[in-house]
């Protein structure tokens, strides 16, 4: 019962977290609200929710340069100094806190904070379509203009596999990859023009668009062709 109930505290501050990035998204401002998510469950429950996001937990900051709130940024950097990687840590968790790190370093101007050294990328050269896509669409915050790294290289390298990838999530009716490939797909050169994908994110959001994670996603496509290179 008490996992059950730490479950259901954790996917709702996820939601609130996503909703406010949406929501800013959509503004050009973070949302000003004086709550956190350490107001639903506690401190650990923030820093969940924050690792779950992501990178986008700040992704108003990154993509539209306004500056978050103290107590959410407060937050994203607890999430990033009370759980480093692992050495046994799967590659898309590595991925994942270096995005984190690397978004801090940049939101905060602090030359001290340390991303470290890039991952390794090499375990997307053999992965099928199938998989690289989902692999993408679960590190859909390093999906940024301008960004330049080992796994943007790899996903710039196979465009019509993404599509491929894009094409299956939203047969299977699984709207968060479909749109995080969406986002990664906004960013790629040679993507085929018989994909549709404005036309297929317009899909996206009209069947998956009640999960403020895949709206999350999509407002982030919507916007990042637009913007200038970071």
């Amino acid at each position: 019962m008490e996992q059950s109930s730490t479950s259901a505290l954790l996917e709702s501050a996820v939601l609130d977290i996503a909703s406010d990035v949406v929501s800013a998204l959509r503004s050009g401002d973070h949302a000003r609200a004086d709550g956190t998510p350490a107001d639903v469950g506690g401190d650990g429950i923030a820093r969940a929710a924050v690792r779950v996001l992501g990178a986008d937990a700040l992704l108003p900051a990154t993509l539209l340069g306004t500056p978050p709130t103290p107590a959410r940024l407060a937050v994203f950097a607890d999430a990033v100094a009370s759980h480093p990687p692992r050495p046994d840590a799967a590659p898309t968790v590595r991925w994942s806190h270096w995005a984190m790190a690397r978004t801090l370093r940049r939101v905060t101007d602090d030359p001290v904070t340390d991303d470290g050294p890039e991952p390794g990328a090499g375990w997307l050269d053999d992965a099928g379509w199938q998989q690289l896509t989902h692999q993408l669409a679960v590190l859909a915050p390093l999906a940024l203009p301008g960004e330049e790294c080992a796994l943007t290289r790899a996903a710039q390298r196979r465009p019509v596999d993404v599509a491929r990838g894009f094409v299956r999530a939203v047969r299977r009716r699984d709207w968060q990859q479909a749109a995080g490939a969406g986002r990664w797909l906004t960013l790629l050169d040679g993507v085929p023009d018989t994909l549709g994908l404005d036309a297929g994110l317009d899909f996206v959001r009209l069947m998956g668009g009640d999960d403020p994670r895949v709206t999350l996603q999509l407002e982030a496509a919507r916007l990042m062709p637009a913007r200038v290179p970071l």
